[in-house]
């Protein structure tokens, strides 16, 4: 088991939904967090006031991390402020859901630089710290779309199965060192997200789900804690948090 006290960790788009579960989880546990936003201004700041009450320490750093600069920009400030990086979690996200006749080149474009090209980004710019980490991890949200498909959603199935082939691929190349790379593949969980599909659309879905009920947010969170905790012998992998919807 690690102790993660002390540790520094990034989470892009860390100031809401899971993200903002998972800046709470490992900012409990004594890592200290850098909550990446775009344009969540308010409740990043919020976020960062609110662990500060609690004893933690956080920063927020504004970066659109699908643009290659801002990623690097992000990871500096990082090093600046805390002197390394030990664990990076890819949470970014965002949906552009189309039939794929009505999809547009730049519904596709959007979502494939934010949720998949922002993991590049991030990686190229922070695996130099995290390999001089004794415990380096890099967390990769992906989602069950990416596993299954899902209607309407080909620009972000695409995405998110790409963010699994990354994990494995990167994996492989790291196996050898202290750094392991993982997926957590959520199924449907309750965040704004989710909020937004039809309530007649989530009952069918929850119908097909065998523990009958949406995830949470912070049982995403919990699989983060558990990669970062206790996973230097896990690499490469997908961890399903879904109630069993996809076995």
């Amino acid at each position: 088991m690690v102790q993660l006290d002390g540790k520094v960790a990034i989470v892009t788009g860390g100031a809401k939904g899971i993200g903002k579960s998972i800046t709470e989880a490992l900012a409990k546990q004594g890592v200290k967090v850098v909550i990446n936003y775009n344009s969540s201004a308010t409740a990043a700041d919020e976020l960062v006031n609110a662990l500060a009450e609690q004893g933690s320490e956080a920063y927020a750093c504004q970066a659109d991390v699908s643009k290659l600069e801002d990623a690097k920009r992000l990871v500096e400030e990082t090093v600046q402020r805390y002197g390394r990086v030990d664990f990076l979690v890819n949470n970014a996200g965002i949906t552009r859901d189309r039939s794929f006749k009505k999809l547009s080149r730049e519904d596709w474009n959007q979502v494939i630089d934010v949720n998949l090209s922002s993991v590049y980004n991030t990686v190229s710019a922070a695996l130099p710290y995290i390999a001089e980490s004794d415990n380096g991890r890099i967390i990769n949200i992906s989602s069950i779309i990416g596993q299954t498909g899902g209607f309407g959603q080909t620009n972000y199935s695409a995405a998110k199965a790409g963010m699994i082939g990354f994990t494995k691929s990167l994996a492989l190349e790291l196996a050898r060192t202290n750094v392991t790379v993982n997926a957590i593949c959520p199924g449907f969980i309750e965040t704004d997200m989710v909020a937004e599909i039809p309530q007649n659309v989530l009952d069918q879905i929850v119908a097909k789900i065998p523990k009958k009920r949406l995830g949470s947010a912070e049982e995403i969170a919990n699989g983060v804690l558990y990669l970062c905790r206790d996973g230097a012998y896990v690499t490469g992998q997908q961890l399903n948090i879904n109630g069993g919807l996809y076995m």
